[in-house]
């Protein structure tokens, strides 16, 4: 369960690092928006067109990652409903080492 909270976890940053460069990406755009030149046309052409692309995706990823998300809290609910008392007891573990941990510092 871990390694799937901590993969969720870098996707999220990922999701969150990629609409910060798209965002820039299109900062950039607007702000040479005057240059003129065929070269430069059609680099912009290029560039917004990768950002839509990029942008697509990245819509993906992140309903991928919603998925993810609802498909990790039913299990941890259905695990919950069905074993309480284990759930209780982890809590309590877990509780318990953070405790001592604290504790020490």
């Amino acid at each position: 369960m871990e390694t799937q909270e901590s993969a969720i976890s870098e996707q999220q940053k990922l999701v969150t690092d990629m609409k910060t460069v798209i965002a820039d990406a299109e900062d950039i755009l607007q702000a040479t928006a005057d240059q003129a030149g065929e070269k430069v046309a059609t680099l912009r052409a290029r560039i917004e067109e990768r950002l839509r692309g990029a942008k697509l995706r990245l819509g993906e990823a992140e309903a991928a990652l919603v998925a993810k998300t609802r498909a990790a809290a039913r299990a941890t609910d259905n695990y919950v409903h069905e074993s309480p008392w284990t759930a209780v007891g982890i809590a309590a573990g877990v509780g318990l080492l953070v405790g001592l941990i604290i504790g020490r510092r």
